[in-house]
Order: C-alpha cells, then structure tokens, then sequence
C-alpha cells in the first residue's frame, strides 16, 4: 500500500494536547490549522468585536430604531428646512378664515386666528427639535461631568454632591417652571433649555456616578493605575469609554421628555410665547375651540405625541443594543 503524504498525514493526525494524538478528517484538520477566527492568517472577521460594533449590528436589525430613526431624520429634516414642505409664514393669519376646515393648499385646516395650521405644526418642530437637543446636551454634558469626578475621586466632593442632588430631585419640574420662568421676560428657547438643564443634570450625574464607581473597579484600570498612569488618563482613557453607554441611554430617552415638557410649560403661559411658534402655544390657543375646531388642536397634539414616541422608542432601541444583561 502506498504511503500517505506528508500533508494528507499532517491532515489526518493532530495532536490532543495530552501527549497523544487523535484521527480527523483532512476538512476537520484544515479548520484546526485556521483557527476559529476565520480564514488561515487572520482578516476583519477575526478582530474581536467591540460593544459598540455589536450594538450598531443589532441597531441596524431592529425595526424598532429604524423606524423611529427615520420619523427623527424627519423632524430633523424640517427643523432645519421647513420652506421644503411649506411655502406658507406661520405668522400670516386672516380672522375671515378662522376656525375653517381644510381647504386646497391647507390640508390641516385654519386655528381660531385664521392661521395655517400646517404651517404652523411644520415650524414648530423646529422649537421642539433645538430645545430637546440642546437641553439634553447641556444636562449630558453638565452631569456627566460632576457624577464622573464624584465617583473617580469619592470622598467629601461625593458627599457634597450627592446631597446637592437630593435638593434638585425634591423640586417639582412642573412648578419648579412655574416659579423660575415666570420672571423671564425673554421670548427664545434658551432660558426654556437653561432651566431644563438646571433641573435636569442630577438623574444624569447619578447614572455616570454609578457607572464610574463600577468601571474603576475593573482590572484593567487596576492594572493602568499600578503602571503608573495618571487620574486624567484613567478617567478619560479607560473609566469614561466604558461608563458613558448608560449615559447616553437615559439622554435619548430624555430627550423626549424636554420636548414634552417644554410644551407643557409653553401650554401653561411661562415657556415660550407668542408670536414664537410652539406646539405647546397652538394647543393652549386652540383649547377653547376644540369643539368648534378639533382639528387645530389634534394636528399639533399628534405631532408632539409622534415626536415624543419616536425619542423614546429610539431610546428604548439603544438601551437593548447597549446592555449586555439583555442579549
């Protein structure tokens, strides 16, 4: 009988790890000799991949994001160009025309001072839009900073700041807005987003306190630390890249909830006012007529209701591609 190669023997034969040796077939040994990363010398799929490669894979299968995704894309669109969708001025109204139905060229119909609102619903997705982002990038920010160093650091600057937190936690938002922007005689968004990120920055700061107390525990920030590694770069090197996920969880699905809340408080007369357009502004002038008028009330109400659920379903879609717990 013929003897078998050196490469069918090299196929056929592998060792066991133990001294001794074990039969496999030459496709079994091929996959052996190229290891379970992929193909024989490594490539993109052998790299291990990071948390946030395999939140963004399981983002892109989610339904749920994508299609909140793209009601944000949307509102984002608009915000940014109404004249796209409109050609109308939210600010030009005709009294003849107040309280009508939907005529050409103004599907939605006029509210009881004969504006358009359809233009009037398109423009104030801009309102909502700015203060949602930009409050929940200043609480962002302002409490991921001070919940960081309260937990890297710990001691008195944790105390001091945990009790601080408790103070803001036991102010009513509600009338908390009642009292503060009461006084503001400012009609923009920006003392709106100045008391949202004042009130706001302490549920933040308790979420990036805890996850920094839990990621400088780990080894490998042991290990930087007794290399010789300073707090600056243990904080923003290695704790901060692996604390910020909770973060941004509980910023998205916040953002939702600024833009509710400033049209509750543009509703209740102490956020923004006319002529400044607000989803809030139109559902508090058309309360009066809703029977006469539904449907200036319902087309601002539904589109503040959409846009809130979208941020929160965006958000809810985020914390299942970020929590390791829940795959």
């Amino acid at each position: 009988m013929p003897e078998p190669s050196s490469q069918q023997s090299r196929g056929a034969v592998a060792g066991t790890g133990m001294g001794g040796t074990m039969d496999l077939a030459a496709g079994e040994a091929a996959t052996l000799e190229r290891g379970p990363g992929g193909p024989a010398g490594g490539g993109p799929d052998s790299r291990p991949r990071s948390l946030w490669s395999d939140a963004w894979r399981d983002l892109r299968r989610n339904p749920v994001f994508l299609l909140s995704a793209l009601v944000i894309l949307f509102l984002v669109f608009i915000s940014l160009w109404p004249s796209a969708v409109t050609s109308g001025n939210p600010l030009d109204c005709d009294l003849a025309k107040a309280q009508d139905g939907s005529a050409p060229g103004h599907p939605f119909g006029f509210d009881g001072q004969g504006c358009d609102v359809y233009t009037r619903t398109v423009y104030g997705a801009r309102t909502s839009v700015t203060v949602g982002v930009c409050a929940t990038l200043g609480v962002a920010l302002l409490g991921s900073v001070l919940g960081g160093l309260a937990g890297f650091f710990g001691g008195a600057w944790d105390a001091v700041l945990s009790r601080i937190t408790d103070v803001f936690f036991a102010i009513p938002v509600v009338l908390g807005g009642l009292v503060l922007l009461s006084v503001v005689t400012s009609n923009t968004v920006w003392p709106v987003v100045g008391f949202m990120v004042l009130l706001g920055w302490p549920q933040i700061s308790r979420i990036a306190r805890g996850s920094v107390i839990t990621a400088r525990q780990n080894d490998y920030v042991q290990a930087a630390r007794a290399l010789g590694a300073s707090p600056a770069r243990l904080l923003l090197r290695h704790i901060a890249p692996n604390a910020v996920a909770p973060v941004i969880v509980v910023a998205t699905i916040a953002l939702g909830t600024y833009i509710s809340l400033e049209a509750t408080l543009s509703y209740l007369g102490v956020g923004l006012k006319p002529p400044s357009v607000s989803w809030g502004i139109d559902i508090s002038a058309a309360s009066p007529y809703i029977r006469n008028a539904p449907h200036a009330l319902l087309w601002p109400a539904g589109a503040l209701a959409v846009t809130v659920l979208a941020f929160i379903m965006l958000g809810d879609a985020v914390r299942d591609a970020l929590d390791p717990k829940l795959r």
